[in-house]
């Protein structure tokens, strides 16, 4: 069995410990009061900063993306050190334009991450829909990541992505065995341009997938820290406590850590 270590940097940004690799996901590091926008209209202002500065974090191995074009999931002080974080996995076309040691996946697709002494991580890019349906020319690709290594006893640690709960992401659960779930929150919304439409899961679907996934552990993320997101963990948590495994979910503030068995 192998122990890994979340810390959760704040949004959607969280550092995963694993084997000696040391891996970041979509990173944001810019300073809270800065507004963002998202296309056709839609913008968001930071409120939060992050919980720890890039410098104080040391080396990182890799770096997912989940989507490059929106400042919630990469912003531009986090994409200006890519190139000194190792391998950034990401969707084909933010590897088209990130370049440098960037590496696309479209969903279902694999990679590999591979160092001496070091037990070798397979990534396989999951599906993601971030919105409506037909919203995809809109909001653009993006992927989720599941990993999985030698040694695992629980299943692949699944880093869920900015996503609806859609037919392609319910799949997830019957192709994959998983096990410790990074899940992706916010119920984003853009009340005056968007209505009740959502672009990310709110804790209703949240509690849902986690019922479908049966995972050892759960880590919600991205659901604080910027003007856009309309649930945070107040009025998510109770919803979440309704799943069936709400005892193996666990809600870190920006800055903690939780050791998990994976």
């Amino acid at each position: 069995m192998t122990r890994a270590l979340i810390t959760h940097i704040g949004g959607p940004t969280a550092l995963i410990e694993v084997g000696g690799w040391r891996i970041l996901t979509d990173p944001t590091f810019d300073p809270p009061g800065q507004r963002y926008f998202f296309g056709w209209g839609t913008t968001s202002r930071k409120l939060l900063g992050p919980s720890t500065s890039p410098e104080a974090l040391g080396t990182i191995d890799a770096v997912l993306v989940s989507h490059h074009h929106h400042g919630d999931n990469l912003d531009p002080s986090a994409q200006a050190l890519l190139p000194q974080w190792g391998t950034t996995f990401t969707t084909t076309k933010a590897a088209a334009k990130l370049g440098g040691t960037s590496i696309g996946l479209a969903a279902w697709d694999t990679a590999t991450l591979e160092a001496p002494g070091k037990p070798t991580i397979t990534i396989t890019a999951t599906p993601c829909r971030h919105g409506p349906v037909g919203s995809g020319p809109i909001t653009g690709p993006v992927v989720g990541f599941a990993l999985t290594w030698e040694g695992q006893t629980n299943g692949a640690l699944w880093v869920t992505g900015d996503t609806v709960l859609y037919p392609a992401l319910r799949d997830v659960p019957s192709r994959l065995s998983l096990g410790t779930l990074l899940l992706h929150l916010g119920s984003v919304r853009f009340r005056y341009l968007s209505g009740w439409l959502r672009y990310t899961m709110d804790a209703r679907e949240g509690a849902e997938l986690i019922d479908l996934v049966a995972p050892a552990h759960v880590v919600p993320v991205h659901y604080e820290g910027w003007s856009h997101f309309q649930q945070g963990r107040g009025p998510a948590e109770p919803v979440l406590a309704t799943s069936r495994y709400a005892d193996r979910i666990t809600w870190l503030d920006p800055g903690e850590t939780t050791a998990l068995e994976v």
